[in-house]
């Protein structure tokens, strides 16, 4: 439906114009308004219309090979979207959604060049929010290409236990943890059955033979140590999910270099196989 000359206020879009033009362009724009989560196109879909953001947020995303999404903007207040379609008349790149209730106001080709005839100067805005796009898109692939498993991972706030389980789950495996404990365990023994006097009822230390208490705190240490050694390992297979994620990701991008390769080298094939047939073609007529 038109759209009421209010809405144009406040966007820079539309800040060139004038008072009439605004009323004017007011008349042949579209005001649309889509719900949180609704799409507002496809990726894929025919286009021919430019959005610009009155209010909300919209997101712009694609779809990779292996089928996962890529977000490549956000457009908030006074951005605009949608011009790569309207400029080359190809299919939607990408796909937009609606983060939140959002309210559209729409271009359609005729009132594009309508702005432009009036105000050319518009036309390096639309410029202007094509090259940010395009940066963007260059930045996502220049991270995308290979991935750190353990940038990624470190990416999420670990809490003080979670580090403190990690630690723990190290150490537990160490020779230091090793050596410490058989160092306890010695002299415990050895000051319960030879250093310490006897007790009224025989026995020898505080902890006679066969070391009750010695064994009560082995067994709660095992216990606790068991938990934070099963919590570190929860962390460690989410790790090793990512790892197997980016593997499978560099799998599927080498393979499909790989077939590029073979392209190219059928191609070189058979241009070579041409221009062998044009030399076998040349060679009677020299000879002759």
């Amino acid at each position: 439906m038109p759209c009421d000359v209010e809405l144009l206020a406040g966007i820079t879009f539309f800040e060139l114009l004038d008072e009439d033009e605004r009323c004017a362009l007011a008349d042949v724009l579209d005001h649309v308004t889509i719900a949180e989560g609704q799409s507002l196109y496809r990726q894929g879909e025919p286009g021919d219309d430019l959005y610009i953001v009155r209010k909300g947020t919209v997101e712009l995303s694609v779809k990779d090979i292996t089928g996962q999404k890529i977000v490549l903007h956000e457009a908030g207040t006074g951005e605009l979207f949608g011009a790569l379609g309207l400029v080359d008349n190809e299919p939607r790149p990408a796909t937009a959604t609606a983060l939140e209730p959002t309210s559209l106001l729409l271009l359609d080709r005729d009132d594009l060049l309508l702005l432009f005839k009036q105000h050319p100067e518009a036309a390096l805005a639309m410029l202007a929010a094509l090259g940010s796009m395009t940066r963007k898109t260059g930045h996502l692939l220049q991270t995308r290409v290979s991935r750190n498993v353990n940038d990624e991972v470190e990416v999420q706030r670990l809490s003080p236990i979670v580090r403190f389980a990690d630690f723990l789950a190290w150490f537990s495996g160490s020779m230091p943890f090793l050596l410490l404990h058989t160092l306890w365990f010695m002299a415990w023994i050895v000051l319960n059955t030879l250093l310490l006097p006897r007790n009224p009822d025989g026995t020898r230390g505080f902890d006679p033979f066969p070391f009750g208490l010695l064994t009560m705190i082995v067994s709660l240490e095992a216990i606790f140590l068991s938990c934070f050694v099963l919590i570190s390992a929860n962390r460690q297979a989410e790790k090793d999910k990512v790892r197997a994620d980016i593997e499978y990701e560099v799998n599927i991008k080498a393979e499909l270099e790989v077939a590029h390769l073979h392209e190219k080298t059928d191609a070189i094939h058979e241009a070579m196989l041409e221009r062998f047939a044009r030399l076998e073609k040349a060679l009677p007529q020299v000879g002759a």
